[in-house]
C-alpha cells in the first residue's frame, strides 16, 4: 500500500528550543500532519522560505538573533500566502491584537495544548489550500483551458457547462478536502470521481465503495476491518477499504442513504482522518482523500433529519453537480457516435448508420436515465442491427409509444406535476383565442422535431392522424 505525506506543502516549524520542536513535531505526526520542515536558528527562516514553498509557518516569538517579532512582517510581506502561527509566552489580550494586526493567522500561548496546535495548524493548512485552489480556478476561467484534457477522456461532451465542470475538477483535485459529486442517476458521477482521483496526484489506489442498504455493523466492518474476536465468526483480524485505500481515494457511492450510525462514524473519519477497527479503542489514521456521491436532494434529507447538517457542511467542501443529459442535449450526436462504436466493437458488428431521424426522437426525449439509459438503448439497438442504416425500432420501442408530452411531470410519489407554463398563466394579461393557443404549440412541436409529424404529435399528447387533420385544416383556411 502506498502512503501519501501531508500535507503536499510542509509545515515549518520555528523555535530555538529543540524539545519544543521535537513534541510539537511528534504532536502533529500522530494525528496525520507528517510533512514537518524544523528550524532551530531563526536567521535561516528566510532562506528555507526562498528555497521551497510551505503550507504554515509556526513561529516562537521570543528566539535568539531574530525574534518572531523581527521575522513576522517580512514573511507576510513576502510570502502573503502561507499563514503564520505565532507561539508565545504571553498571554494577553493586547498581545493578541498586536499579533492579528500584523497579519498572523493564529496565535497559542506556551506551554501549547496539543489538541491545539493540531487543530490551529489543521485549520491554517486548508486556508492554504483554499487560497491555492481559488488562484488555479482564476487561471482557468481567465484562460478557459484544460491543463490535462486527456484526463476526461471518457467523458464525452462538447458542453460549455460541463467544460466549465471539468476546469473546476482540475482546480481542487490536488486539494486533500473532501468532494461531494450530485446529480441524477447515470450521469456520470463514478466517472467524475475517476477523473479527481487521476488528477489528485496519488500513488494509491481508487477504492469504490456503494453504502446504499449496508447495515450499520457491516458498515463499520466493509471499512474500517475488524480485530480478531470482534465479534462472532471473527477467527482472525481483518483489514478494511479505508487502510487499502491509503495514499489513495476512498469513493462512498449513494451517500444519501446511509443511515444515521454509520454517519457518525463517517464525520469522524472525514473530520479528523481516524477511525476504529471494530473490538479496537486504539484509532487508525488515514490520509485518503475522501469523495462522496449521491442522487439523493440532500437538503430535503436534511429537512426530514435523516442526514446529519455537520457531516454535509464537511463533505461539500468542494462540490461538483453533473447535470443531467437533457440539459446538455448538444451532446447526443457526439455520445450517440461514440455508443455506435462501443457497441459495434463489443459486440464484434460492424458499425451501423444512424438514420437522421434518431437524433430528433433522442432530441426531445427526457432521459430519464440520463446517459446510462442512451448507452443501454444504442447497444440493445446494435445488438439487433442486421445490416445498413440502423433500425428505429427497438428506439420507438423504448421511447416512440410513450406519450412525450407528460415526460417529466412525475414526482417521486407517481403524481403528475403541474405543467411548467401553468405558472405563466397568471402573468398573462390577456389569453388567446383556443385556435391560436393550438396554433402556436403545434407549430413549437413541429420546430422541436424538425418536422417530424409523429413526434411532434406525441409531443402534443395526441395521435399522427388527429395531427394531420389539424394542419390540414388550417392549409385549407388559408387558401
Amino acid at each position: 500500500m502506498d502512503s501519501t505525506t501531508f500535507p503536499a506543502l510542509p509545515v515549518l516549524l520555528v523555535d530555538d528550543e529543540a524539545q519544543f520542536l521535537f513534541s510539537a513535531s511528534l504532536s502533529l505526526n500522530s494525528e496525520g500532519i507528517d510533512n514537518v520542515v524544523q528550524c532551530e536558528d531563526s536567521r535561516d527562516v528566510m532562506s528555507i522560505l526562498s528555497d521551497g514553498d510551505f503550507s504554515v509557518v509556526v513561529l516562537d516569538m521570543l528566539m535568539p538573533h531574530l525574534s518572531g517579532w523581527d521575522l513576522l512582517p517580512t514573511i507576510v510581506r513576502d510570502f502573503p500566502d502561507i499563514p503564520v502561527i505565532i507561539i508565545t509566552a504571553i498571554n494577553e489580550v493586547k498581545t493578541a491584537v498586536d499579533c492579528m494586526k500584523e497579519g498572523t493567522f493564529d496565535y497559542l500561548v506556551k506551554p501549547v495544548d496539543k489538541v491545539r496546535l493540531v487543530t490551529t495548524v489543521r485549520r491554517a493548512i486548508e486556508v492554504r489550500e483554499l487560497r491555492d485552489e481559488n488562484t488555479r480556478l482564476k487561471d482557468y476561467l481567465l484562460s478557459d483551458r484544460l491543463e490535462q484534457p486527456d484526463a476526461f477522456r471518457e467523458i464525452i461532451t462538447q458542453n460549455p457547462v460541463m467544460r466549465s465542470i471539468f476546469q473546476y475538477i482540475e482546480a481542487i483535485a490536488e486539494n486533500a478536502l473532501p468532494v461531494l459529486i450530485t446529480g441524477e442517476t447515470g450521469v456520470g458521477k463514478e466517472l467524475v470521481a475517476q477523473v479527481l482521483h487521476r488528477l489528485s496526484g496519488r500513488t494509491g489506489e481508487l477504492v469504490t465503495v456503494n453504502v446504499a442498504g449496508l447495515a450499520d455493523h457491516l458498515f463499520a466492518d466493509t471499512l474500517f476491518g475488524h480485530k480478531k474476536g470482534a465479534f462472532t465468526g471473527a477467527d482472525t483480524a481483518r483489514s478494511g477499504l479505508v487502510e487499502r485505500a491509503a495514499g489513495g481515494t476512498l469513493f462512498l457511492d449513494e451517500i444519501g442513504d446511509l443511515n444515521m450510525e454509520s454517519q457518525v462514524k463517517l464525520l469522524r473519519l472525514v473530520q479528523e482522518g481516524k477511525y476504529y477497527p471494530l473490538g479496537d479503542d486504539v484509532p487508525k489514521l488515514t490520509d485518503a482523500k475522501i469523495i462522496v456521491a449521491t442522487n439523493r436532494d440532500i437538503e430535503s434529507l436534511m429537512n426530514a433529519e435523516t442526514f446529519r447538517r455537520d457531516l454535509y457542511y464537511r463533505l461539500q467542501t468542494h462540490h461538483v453537480h453533473v447535470p443531467p443529459l437533457r440539459d446538455r442535449r448538444d451532446d447526443l450526436p457526439l455520445l450517440v457516435e461514440h455508443f455506435l462504436d462501443q457497441a459495434a466493437g463489443q459486440l464484434n458488428k460492424k458499425k451501423p448508420m444512424a438514420p437522421a431521424e434518431l437524433l430528433t426522437l433522442l432530441g426531445v426525449y427526457h432521459f430519464p436515465g440520463n446517459v446510462r439509459e442512451l448507452e443501454s438503448m444504442i447497444f440493445d439497438a446494435v445488438s439487433r442491427h442486421k445490416r445498413g442504416v440502423l433500425s428505429m425500432k427497438s428506439f420507438k420501442d423504448k421511447i416512440g409509444n410513450q406519450d412525450l408530452a407528460s415526460q417529466g411531470r412525475e414526482t417521486e410519489n407517481g403524481r403528475d406535476n403541474p405543467l411548467p407554463f401553468t405558472d405563466l398563466l397568471p402573468a398573462l394579461d390577456q389569453l388567446p383565442a383556443l385556435k391560436d393557443a393550438e396554433s402556436m404549440l403545434i407549430t413549437e412541436a413541429l420546430k422541436r422535431s424538425d418536422g417530424n409529424q409523429t413526434i411532434a404529435a406525441q409531443l402534443l399528447g395526441m395521435s399522427r392522424q388527429a395531427l394531420h387533420n389539424r394542419l390540414s385544416r388550417a392549409r385549407k383556411s388559408m387558401e
